[in-house]
């Protein structure tokens, strides 16, 4: 591997060995399934199954930052919530090979939920509710927080450090995320939410149907506040209703923390953008968001980065 391509080294005979090497036998069979922060395959077992395989971004996380998601998930599991924990292998879910970390997962099927529903909605904000009673007992300490610095700052960064940026639009970018991050930390302030431990990235691909929601795909979790795991969700005010319809039925919901949603989707936009541009030496990248090679794409940017401050101002 290599900090210009991170996963050159990862090929299919890697992958196929990883996972025999912890006492499962594959027939050869191994699909990539989509993901780019990490890599993650669908392998075929002799008996017939399947597993699937995530090997972590080196670098991203840490062992510690790992374990800590892992336990999480492993609690929110005992707890009896619809989650894909990691598979235990010899008592360790964190498995390494040839210089690769990575962790086994059974497969889980589903299609994605139909958010168009009320019933749906607040069947999905009791088991975010669930999530949180759980998420609330104690803290991360390896995983960070969502706030200003990792999701804005540091984007920020990475943005005006990469070639994608034109030249002419270094000092005006530069500009309006500084006053974007004094209205958003202002923001956070004025509402002074508690962090709980989170999701972190509830959108509907990381949400299954089957009979019911199961959520998959923890590599966001961090602390924040329990809106973070809410907003993502519901496309308007009447969909975000019935979210936290469902939510109070089991676990109450400081309404102080819906002033944070604009703030929070201001976050995520420039957390993105910095994002592809920290990201752009991996292949995959340029062939995923070409769009961030085009100057006019950093001009609607910057268009959207001024009308977030202005709506949070």
């Amino acid at each position: 591997m290599s900090a210009g391509t991170p996963y050159a080294g990862l090929v299919p005979a890697c992958v196929l060995d990883a996972v025999e090497a912890v006492g499962y036998r594959s027939d050869g069979r191994l699909l990539a399934l989509p993901s780019y922060e990490n890599r993650v395959f669908q392998i075929g077992l002799e008996d017939g199954g399947f597993i699937v395989a995530k090997f972590y971004r080196p670098a991203r996380w840490s062992d510690a930052a790992i374990a800590e998601e892992h336990a999480f998930v492993a609690e929110l599991a005992a707890a009896e919530l619809p989650v894909v924990a990691p598979l235990p292998c010899a008592g360790r879910t964190l498995l390494a090979h040839a210089g690769w970390r990575y962790a086994l997962y059974p497969r889980r099927g589903g299609h994605a939920p139909v958010l168009e529903s009320a019933d749906t909605l607040a069947w999905l904000g009791r088991l975010l509710a669930r999530l949180h009673e759980v998420g609330a007992r104690t803290a991360f300490r390896a995983r960070g927080t969502l706030d200003v610095d990792s999701f804005l700052r540091r984007p920020l960064r990475a943005v005006l450090g990469s070639p994608l940026l034109p030249a002419h639009l270094h000092a005006p970018y530069r500009e309006a995320v500084s006053a974007l991050a004094g209205c958003i930390e202002a923001r956070f302030a004025a509402v002074g939410a508690r962090g709980i431990r989170l999701h972190g990235d509830a959108h509907p691909g990381n949400v299954l149907w089957s009979d019911g929601p199961a959520l998959v795909d923890f590599d966001d979790a961090r602390m924040g506040p329990a809106v973070q795991d809410l907003w993502m969700l519901a496309s308007d005010d009447a969909a975000l209703h019935a979210l936290l319809e469902g939510y109070e039925q089991m676990r109450p919901f400081d309404r102080r923390e819906l002033a944070l949603v604009p703030a929070l989707r201001a976050l995520r936009q420039v957390h993105h953008a910095g994002w592809i541009a920290a990201r752009w030496h991996d292949p995959a990248f340029p062939h995923a968001f070409p769009f961030a090679a085009e100057p006019r794409w950093w001009d609607e940017h910057l268009a959207d980065v001024d009308a977030l401050i202005e709506a949070l101002a």
